[in-house]
């Protein structure tokens, strides 16, 4: 099974500099995208129902914010949200069901300048766990699947000492990565990848893209016990389209 993510800063932007074409000739069986900013009614059917695949959107209440959806070739047995009011009116989770399959695609919160939201993340971060937990418990074969918005350990960020003190880099979310790795998961990229300068999110500013000034914030990760069936789990820095880039995992 190929899975592909990637948060498209606005899938109604994305579209218009080739997302729909890279979805068509990616050929995945699952392809999730996070922080979508549409609901449906915005979108033509083109995006929503593209030759072969079928699509679902958990969009925000608020509108242009947040959201996720995913596209597939077969229908899911069940999509569920993750049952908390507050993550689930901003859009942030989708359970899917496939077969012994349980796949979450999250897009965790922003922490903000200052750790103005960093309880709020701190919360959802614990929600999407225990759900998790709970399904792997249940005996699926369970990844948390999209952008996490955090870079776990210096090697994963270019300039880890500058950034201490920002979002997505704050000890209180490193130390929360380090629990939940720590408590049964694992990072499926680091399994192929142990070297430096391999990012998935790049600031607009200061030609950070071009100069691979970066982040690694974007995972797959998958229980433990089915961290044997990933067959590869690679960054595509290349596709351009959003200021991340896609990530791809396949499954046996």
């Amino acid at each position: 099974m190929k899975i592909v993510s990637w948060n498209v800063n606005g899938v109604r932007a994305a579209c218009k500099k080739g997302l729909m074409e890279f979805i068509t000739a990616s050929d995945v069986d699952f392809f999730f995208i996070q922080e979508t900013k549409a609901h449906l009614e915005q979108l033509s059917r083109e995006v929503y129902a593209p030759a072969g695949y079928q699509s679902w959107w958990q969009s925000a209440e608020k509108r242009g914010y947040s959201g996720t959806a995913f596209w597939a070739r077969k229908q899911p047995d069940a999509i569920e949200l993750l049952g908390v009011k507050e993550f689930d009116s901003e859009g942030r989770v989708q359970v899917v069901f496939f077969d012994n399959l349980a796949l979450l695609n999250c897009y965790f919160p922003n922490s903000q300048i200052e750790g103005a939201r960093l309880e709020y993340k701190l919360g959802f971060n614990v929600a999407v766990k225990k759900r998790a937990d709970k399904l792997v418990d249940a005996g699926k074969t369970v990844a948390i699947i999209g952008d996490y918005n955090v870079a776990h350990k210096p090697i994963d960020l270019a300039h880890p000492k500058a950034n201490e003190k920002n979002p997505g880099y704050l000890p209180e979310e490193r130390a929360w990565m380090d629990s939940f790795i720590a408590g049964g998961w694992t990072d499926t990229f680091r399994v192929f990848e142990n070297g430096p300068n391999h990012y998935t999110w790049w600031s607009y500013r200061a030609n950070a893209r071009q100069n691979n000034v970066g982040w690694r914030i974007d995972y797959f990760c998958v229980n433990d016990a089915s961290a044997g069936r990933v067959k590869s789990s690679r960054i595509m820095p290349d596709i351009n389209g959003s200021d991340h880039c896609p990530i791809a995992m396949e499954l046996n």
